[in-house]
C-alpha cells in the first residue's frame, strides 16, 4: 500500500490557492459585493413583507443566509472552473501523469475549494457584523458548518466538473441545479412562512439543512432541530465523496 503523498497533495492545494488568488477581484471580491447588494436591496425593499424568527429583523435574519449562500456557490464555482479549463486545456493529462492518488487529488482540490469559499463568506459576515447587530451565539457550531458546506460544494463541482466537457455544459449544471437548489434553501426567508406543501418540498433539499444549520449557530433558532441538519449535511458530503473518488479512481471523463 502507497503511503499518503503529503508533498504532491501540498503542492496541488497550493496551485488551487494561487490560480483563484490571482484573480482575486474576480473570484473574492466580486461575490462579497454581489451579496451585500442582495442584503442591500432585500433587507431594504421587502424587509417588512417577510415573517422571521421571533425578536429578529429581517437584516439580521439574512445575513447567515447570505454568507452561507456565497459559500455554497463558490466553492462549487471553484472546482468545477478549475477542472473544466484543465480538461479544455489539456493541463489536466500532466496532473494525473504526477505520482498523486486519486484521494491526494481529491483533498487537494476540495482544500482549495474550502480555502475560497471561507474567504467569501468571511468578507460578508464582516460587513454583517460591523453593519448590524448580530451575534454569534455558537461559533464553533457555524465554523462546522461553513466546513461542511464549503466542502461538499467542493465535491457537487468537482463532479460537475469532471461529467462536464465544455462550459456550457458546467453551466447548465449551475444555472438549472445549483442556482435554484441554493434560492430556494431558505436563505431569504424561513420555511415556516411556506404553505405546508412547499414546507414538505423543502426538506427534500439538501442546501436547506447547510443554511438551517448555519444560522442556528447565530441565532439559537432554526426551522428543523440541529441534530437533523447536522445529520443530512454528514451524510450527504460521505456521499458526494464517495461518488467522486469512485469517477476518480475509474478516470471517468479524465483519462480519455
Amino acid at each position: 500500500m502507497m503511503a499518503f503523498n503529503f508533498v504532491g497533495c501540498w503542492a496541488l492545494f497550493v496551485k488551487e490557492v494561487r490560480r483563484f488568488y490571482s484573480v482575486a477581484v474576480q473570484t473574492i471580491f466580486a461575490p462579497i459585493v454581489s451579496s451585500l447588494l442582495y442584503l442591500l436591496i432585500f433587507g431594504t425593499v421587502i424587509s417588512a413583507k417577510i415573517d422571521v424568527f421571533t425578536g429578529l429583523s429581517y437584516s439580521q435574519f439574512l445575513i447567515p443566509g447570505l454568507v452561507m449562500m456565497t459559500i455554497l456557490q463558490n466553492s462549487f464555482s471553484n472546482t468545477s472552473s478549475s477542472l473544466i479549463q484543465a480538461k479544455m486545456h489539456g493541463n489536466l493529462s500532466f496532473v494525473l501523469l504526477s505520482p498523486i492518488s486519486p484521494l491526494e487529488f481529491y483533498i487537494a482540490f476540495i482544500g482549495a475549494a474550502v480555502v475560497r469559499g471561507l474567504a467569501v463568506g468571511l468578507g460578508v459576515l464582516v460587513v454583517g457584523l460591523f453593519a448590524f447587530d448580530l451575534h454569534m451565539i455558537q461559533p464553533g457550531l457555524i465554523l462546522l458548518f461553513a466546513l461542511l458546506a464549503s466542502a461538499i460544494m467542493g465535491g457537487v463541482g468537482m463532479t460537475a466538473g469532471i461529467l462536464s466537457d465544455k462550459f456550457d455544459q458546467l453551466s447548465a449544471f449551475q444555472n438549472f441545479l445549483i442556482v435554484p437548489l441554493t434560492f430556494l434553501s431558505g436563505v431569504f426567508y424561513s420555511i415556516s412562512a411556506l404553505p405546508s406543501f412547499w414546507q414538505q418540498a423543502s426538506h427534500l433539499n439538501p442546501f436547506f439543512y447547510m443554511v438551517d444549520g448555519f444560522r442556528y449557530g447565530f441565532f439559537n433558532q432554526s426551522d428543523v432541530s440541529i441534530g437533523l441538519s447536522l445529520g443530512v449535511s454528514f451524510g450527504f458530503f460521505l456521499l458526494i465523496t464517495f461518488i467522486n473518488l469512485i469517477l476518480l479512481y475509474k478516470g471517468v471523463k479524465i483519462r480519455d
